[in-house]
């Protein structure tokens, strides 16, 4: 495991089985519920599914909104307007976070839909599953992402390809915002960093190097006080080259940091990550009511 994750366990067994007890019960009752509840009102049980589900895990959230009301026409106004969010990626927590946030599609790693619990899950979510390494199969996933977003859905995807611990990051690759061009939708960036008791970045939410699914959710459950906090940020208008869209995006998510290779970090990232980049300036994050 890389050396930058935490793995100090700060709370009991039992509250532990009742983390566990109480995830399981949420996800198993999902599906009843959610078919027996009016389609009208399936936003609102989902964002609250999912943030029952977080606390669950021991995770609280913070959500910071940046967009502003003058940001520009690219703004989306409502949830029922298509829009394709990116964020960067540190594990399998981020996906519950943003749901918890706005409810909204996903494009993740194709095995999720095998994952204990998590897989039925991903199907109700209609996850849009890729396999990153399989170069020819993006044409497929851009124009499910392109019909997703021509039907009017919202739809997020973690464009940098891999998962970082939260202390470094990669570069988005452009592949996947050609949807956006095609369709003329605006792409909203948003980040995603977890924090711990003091305010500081927390690294327990990371699933990275020899991490399995298993090792991840124990670290996650025995922790104590980790904030997810999301920043939505202003969105971007999708312009019609995928290179500078996905350049736009990024350097609203990182900021004006001057980025500097690390050699630490290329073992933090999972997947076929070609560009690693540290992340050094960490800021405290902003209140919101």
């Amino acid at each position: 495991m890389p050396s930058c994750v935490e793995t100090e366990a700060e709370v009991g067994s039992l509250r532990v089985a009742g983390r566990v007890l109480g995830a399981f019960g949420l996800l198993f009752t999902f599906p009843v519920v959610n078919l027996v509840t009016p389609r009208s009102r399936r936003k609102g049980l989902h964002r609250g599914y999912a943030r029952a589900v977080l606390r669950c895990c021991g995770i609280g959230l913070r959500v910071v909104d940046e967009r502003g009301v003058n940001s520009g026409s690219a703004n989306a106004e409502g949830e029922d307007k298509a829009l394709l969010n990116v964020a960067g990626h540190v594990g399998w927590t981020d996906v519950i976070a943003l749901a918890a946030v706005q409810p909204m599609g996903f494009v993740a790693r194709a095995d999720l839909i095998d994952w204990p619990v998590l897989g039925g899950l991903a199907r109700l979510m209609r996850v849009i599953p890729i396999e990153r390494e399989r170069l020819r199969a993006l044409p497929e996933v851009i124009d499910a992402i392109a019909a997703r977003l021509s039907a009017g859905e919202r739809v997020a995807m973690f464009p940098e390809g891999t998962t970082w611990c939260g202390r470094a990051h990669g570069r988005m690759r452009p592949a996947l915002f050609q949807a956006a061009v095609d369709t003329g939708t605006a792409v909203q960036p948003i980040r995603v960093r977890y924090l711990d008791r003091t305010g500081e970045l927390s690294t327990v939410p990371g699933f990275v190097g020899v991490d399995t699914f298993l090792d991840s959710v124990g670290r996650v459950l025995h922790a104590r006080g980790v904030v997810a906090e999301i920043t939505l940020l202003p969105a971007e208008s999708a312009g019609d080259d995928r290179h500078d869209l996905a350049r736009r995006c990024e350097r609203a998510i990182r900021g004006d940091e001057t980025p500097a290779i690390d050699a630490r970090a290329t073992a933090l990232g999972t997947g076929p990550t070609r560009k690693i980049v540290s992340d050094n300036d960490i800021h405290h994050p902003v209140e919101v009511a």
